[in-house]
């Protein structure tokens, strides 16, 4: 059994759904993402230029003491953590939403934190084509999201992938659940939790429905 599972995806992927659900039928402390909290996040969607770097100051404090305060106490009855993001999604939406100045600037105090934090032992990765997530996007209604471009969900992918390659730390499962619906669907359900507890080496592996 994992000790730290982060479970990672683009906007509308079901990172949220599935980390709840496993985290319940284990029986595993669960971190999730409390993104409604961030005062900058319907203006970010209205006017990025204005809001990208508060919205991403905030984030990266947010989870950083999300992530801190979980993973540094021990608990005797729930000895797994399961989180909805990876630490490490903070810079990489950063890259893609601020100037190159901000960025850097954000880059700088990224890495004093970073090192704080623990890897997980493995990322769950939920790969989405942009369509589908279009359509889970509109289904689950967040008014703040419904002008996100298929584009910028393309540049987040793109980002991910990118930042997979550099990878050597633990293993990362890509799931391609495009055509899945583990919520509903108990055998896709199992299938991924199958593949979660399998034993994995360092780097990428694939894995489709």
């Amino acid at each position: 059994m994992h000790d730290y599972i982060a479970i990672e995806g683009n906007i509308g992927a079901g990172k949220t759904s599935l980390a709840e659900k496993y985290a319940a039928e284990i029986n595993a402390r669960i971190v999730l993402e409390q993104f409604a909290d961030n005062p900058f996040l319907p203006q970010f969607y209205t006017d990025r230029d204005r809001y990208a770097f508060p919205l991403e100051l905030f984030f990266v404090a947010e989870r950083f003491q999300q992530l801190k305060d979980t993973l540094s106490k021990q608990d005797l009855f729930q000895t797994t953590t399961v989180a909805d993001y990876i630490f490490i999604k903070s810079l990489l939406f950063a890259r893609v939403n601020l100037t190159e100045d901000e960025f850097k600037l954000y880059q700088r105090l990224f890495q004093i934190i970073h090192s704080t934090l623990p890897e997980p032992d493995v990322l769950v990765y939920l790969h989405c084509d942009v369509e589908r997530l279009l359509k889970n996007i509109s289904k689950r209604g967040r008014d703040y999201e419904q002008n996100i471009s298929s584009e910028y969900l393309t540049s987040i992918q793109n980002t991910y992938f990118d930042y997979f390659k550099t990878v050597s730390s633990f293993p990362i499962l890509i799931i391609n659940v495009t055509k899945a619906d583990f919520v509903k669907d108990e055998t896709h359900y199992n299938k991924i939790k199958e593949w979660i507890t399998a034993k994995h080496e360092i780097g990428m592996h694939y894995y489709g429905f």
